[in-house]
């Protein structure tokens, strides 16, 4: 979690050491199949044991995908997303041992003894995992809200942090993966994330938060998303194509 000083507004100073932003930079490779899939860090290698050192060694799996740092890079961002900051796990790998923070405690439960990620937990750490891809892997600082209590925002972040940009979902664990996202309102690109152009995103770009999720809510985050636009019917109201999948967990990002 980030802190600031300001100087003179003792409350300001409290509210900003409670703000929830965070830098980005996981790149998209890390993200897609070479680190899930070939590396083995899947659901059943991952998800089905508690996120802590024991539990990732005693896998075989597991314990062989962390010699690719790629896939070190990822379990990273897994565990910044998933356990709080005063959690972190450090695994030793071929006698060289490498330490993973926490930060976020968007599914804490997951580091408990006998820990797992169930569906609800894979949703909130995929779509902040989604939230944190860098086109260009470069570190920016960036807000991110939702309905999750981890998420929470303070006065101070809202205003400094006023500029939505997108609102991420998906499963990244399942396979093959689902890798979603909306446009904030008057927003038709996300650079950041997808680099200069949607065509190539390495996120599946469904269309307009306001078109496939609820919201906004007061924060300005949408919930509850659809995997695809709605059809729209002459009268103007939509509908969603049957077999729309909808994603419980999202994450918006606003920036600076």
């Amino acid at each position: 979690m980030a802190s600031a000083e300001l100087e003179g507004d003792d409350e300001a100073v409290a509210e900003a050491e409670q703000e929830v932003t965070i830098h980005n930079a996981l790149t998209a490779n890390a993200l897609t199949a070479n680190a899930l899939t070939a590396n083995a860090l899947t659901a059943n290698a991952l998800t089905a044991n508690a996120l802590t050192a024991n539990a990732l060694t005693a896998n075989s799996l597991t314990r062989g995908a962390l010699r690719d740092p790629v896939s070190r890079e990822l379990l990273s961002f897994i565990v910044s997303c998933a356990l709080p900051e005063e959690d972190s796990i450090e695994v030793k790998v071929d006698g060289v041992s490498y330490s993973f923070d926490g930060d976020l405690g968007l599914a804490p439960e997951w580091g408990k003894k006998r820990g797992s990620c169930d569906e609800n937990c894979q949703e909130w750490v995929s779509a902040c995992l989604l939230a944190r891809v860098n086109y260009r892997g470069e570190h920016v600082m960036i807000s991110l809200r939702g309905k999750n209590p981890a998420l929470s925002s303070t006065k101070w972040e809202r205003a400094r942090y006023d500029t939505p940009e997108a609102t991420y979902f998906g499963n990244v664990f399942h396979k093959p993966q689902s890798l979603f996202a909306c446009l904030a309102p008057g927003k038709r690109s996300i650079p950041r994330v997808c680099g200069p152009s949607l065509d190539n995103c390495p996120i599946d770009v469904v269309g307009e938060c306001e078109d496939v999720c609820d919201g906004p809510k007061q924060d300005g985050s949408f919930s509850d998303c659809h995997d695809r636009e709605p059809l729209k019917l002459p009268c103007g109201d939509h509908v969603f194509p049957r077999g729309t999948d909808r994603y419980k967990a999202s994450v918006s990002v606003f920036l600076e």
